[in-house]
């Protein structure tokens, strides 16, 4: 009963702050033609409810795909069109075909936010608590509400989800998956990847520790035994879970490869405008930050383009692959969802700032192993989206969630006792070291020394772009700014998870319980 109460305070405390942030502004409020997320939401409701299913992903004269037409998988559409069903019975104006375009309102905000809400309460945060109580290291109550509580305040997902303005049900159905292989429930991790994964293709971040993980535990196992039996029945359920999802739009090949160009628009070009553009692109990945001072859009091909962010990324994330594969642990997969998807962000073509929340929520995973990196990634994660926020008028919200976070984080954890090279999972990695570099020693002391100076940094940055008026000449000197700086901590970000994968030797002992 204790526990359910303890737990109960932090549920009420996380839903608060969430409804309290959306009761401030949204992505495109009042910004005529295209408006913003928040329509684009709406949008999707307007022609799921409306139209046929044959028409959503094409361009018709009731359907114009210049007009924030649906680019998702079905099941967001199928959703919209839940959504949408809701909205008719309460008022039909909200979803009138082509009159409803860029309706705005209190009673339809309400809505819509209620929504957000509602799927937050339903598939999100039962997934966080549920996964808190099933870790070891937080097998008392008071600890798995602690790890509950500082998941669920992480800023980035409230400011994006209940301010910016978006659905937690990727996020949400993927963390369900890592909650069943935790148990070993292979087909039902299976499943709730694959709902992941038809409501936003983005989950394809996560895709290869999925595979690896299930691909690892058949091999050890052995093919020619029960691992076979395993890998059949993944196989299986993945192929009818997708066929199920699909299923509406197979009667021909045309549905299904316009729902697929939709999905993967390369012909809008690698990367998009937000990628190589002019003025700056304000996004905290690799070749944005090069941009600033290499046009590669000038000097590099799109064709040379998608392959040269093809290489990259695969073999940034090859090394924690193999690992996983021939190493199988649980341990390791959520480390290696967490390296993998931040090399996808990094190096990968058609990223958007929102994306860093792909790689945010495996971190917040593992806070209760690493919480000292883990808080000071999700610190950084939520300032590489600021000038987003900012566009959005959620500078308060961003300021009072990111304190209210960071204080979760230093009372529950005491993370400035944690900076050891034991508590920082980098052990047998200084034991490697051992005679060669001799700072080593005093690495704590250095590493919050760092964190302050990176929180230092962001605080007198995030002041400046709220507060101060760029130069006329560099007009995005601040926007461009928060994403360099943030690129070149995620880039060391990327290199410490990758240390951590490939020198732990706590996977290759946990094998056993797998064999």
């Amino acid at each position: 009963m204790e526990k359910w109460s303890l737990m109960t305070i932090t549920v009420l405390l996380a839903l608060t702050v969430r409804w309290t942030v959306s009761l401030g502004s949204y992505s495109g409020a009042g910004k005529p033609p295209m408006y913003g997320d928040y329509e684009a939401q709406r949008h999707w409701q307007e022609v799921t409810y409306n139209l046929p299913i044959r028409q959503w992903y094409f361009n018709t004269s009731d359907n114009n795909l210049l007009y924030w037409g649906l680019d998702y998988p079905p099941l967001t559409a199928y959703h919209s069109f839940v959504c949408a069903y809701i909205a008719k019975l309460i008022n039909p104006d909200w979803i009138a075909l082509h009159t409803s375009r860029g309706y705005e309102s209190q009673p339809h905000k309400l809505f819509m936010r209620t929504t957000v809400f509602v799927a937050d309460l339903l598939v999100y945060i039962p997934a966080v608590i549920l996964y808190c109580f099933s870790l070891k290291e937080t097998s008392t109550k008071k600890k798995a509400s602690i790890c509950a509580l500082c998941i669920l305040l992480y800023p980035g997902l409230i400011l994006i989800d209940h301010g910016h303005f978006q659905y937690p049900l990727s996020l949400g159905f993927a963390l369900w998956g890592v909650l069943y292989l935790s148990y070993d429930w292979d087909l039902l991790g299976s499943v709730a990847f694959c709902l992941a994964l038809n409501y936003k293709q983005m989950e394809l971040y996560h895709s290869l520790p999925f595979f690896c993980y299930l691909l690892g535990k058949c091999f050890k196992k052995g093919l020619k035994g029960k691992g076979l039996v395993l890998l059949t029945k993944i196989a299986g359920t993945v192929v009818v879970c997708f066929a199920v999802c699909w299923l509406p739009f197979c009667t021909d090949m045309e549905q299904i490869m316009q729902v697929l160009r939709r999905l993967f628009p390369i012909d809008r070009g690698l990367f998009e405008a937000c990628m190589f553009s002019s003025p700056p692109p304000r996004l905290a990945n690799v070749w944005c930050s090069l941009s600033v001072l290499i046009k590669i859009k000038n000097i590099v091909s799109p064709q040379t383009q998608l392959k040269l962010s093809f290489a990259v990324t695969f073999l940034s994330l090859l090394p924690t692959c193999i690992k996983l594969t021939l190493q199988p642990s649980l341990r390791g997969f959520k480390f290696a969802l967490v390296s993998c998807a931040l090399s996808f962000f990094l190096f990968s073509f058609q990223v958007h700032e929102k994306s860093i929340l792909l790689v945010s929520i495996p971190v917040c995973l593992i806070i209760n192993e690493i919480p000292f990196m883990a808080t000071w990634f999700l610190l950084v994660s939520t300032f590489s989206m600021l000038p987003l926020l900012l566009k959005d008028g959620l500078l308060l919200a961003y300021a009072v969630t990111m304190l209210a976070f960071l204080s979760a984080c230093v009372a529950s954890f005491s993370i400035f006792e944690k900076t050891s090279a034991e508590d920082l999972q980098l052990k047998p990695f200084s034991l490697s070291l051992k005679g060669h570099v001799s700072w080593f020693k005093s690495f704590p002391k250095i590493v919050r020394s760092l964190f302050l100076l990176s929180v230092t940094l962001m605080g007198i940055l995030s002041l400046v772009s709220a507060a101060v008026h760029p130069p006329q000449r560099l007009p995005d000197l601040f926007p461009v700014s928060v994403s360099i700086i943030s690129c070149l901590h995620f880039l060391l970000f990327l290199v410490y998870f990758n240390v951590v994968i490939l020198w732990d030797s706590k996977n290759s002992r946990s094998q056993k319980k797998i064999s």
